[in-house]
């Protein structure tokens, strides 16, 4: 894929649709920037887990976290405390 851009006076630029989709960013997303030997890389800058959405998905009515699941082990367990 060859999609071009054009860089504004204050240095800004429109990344095309395609390329935003590949990246998986939206409006408000972060851009990470990094040059090697082989040319320049743009990567998503991601602030959590891309998973941390499915967390607990299959684990409905049990909160998140380490001590809500040592809570709810214990109740299982028949240890309420």
């Amino acid at each position: 894929m060859q999609k071009e851009s054009k860089i504004t006076s204050k240095g800004q630029i429109t990344v095309p649709i395609e390329v935003r989709r590949i990246l998986g960013v939206r409006p408000g997303d972060r851009l990470r920037f990094e040059s090697d030997n082989n040319g320049v890389h743009i990567r998503p800058v991601r602030s959590q887990s891309v998973f941390e959405k499915y967390r607990g998905i299959g684990n409905p009515g049990i909160p998140s976290g380490k001590k809500a699941i040592n809570r709810w082990l214990r109740e299982m367990r028949g240890h309420i405390d």
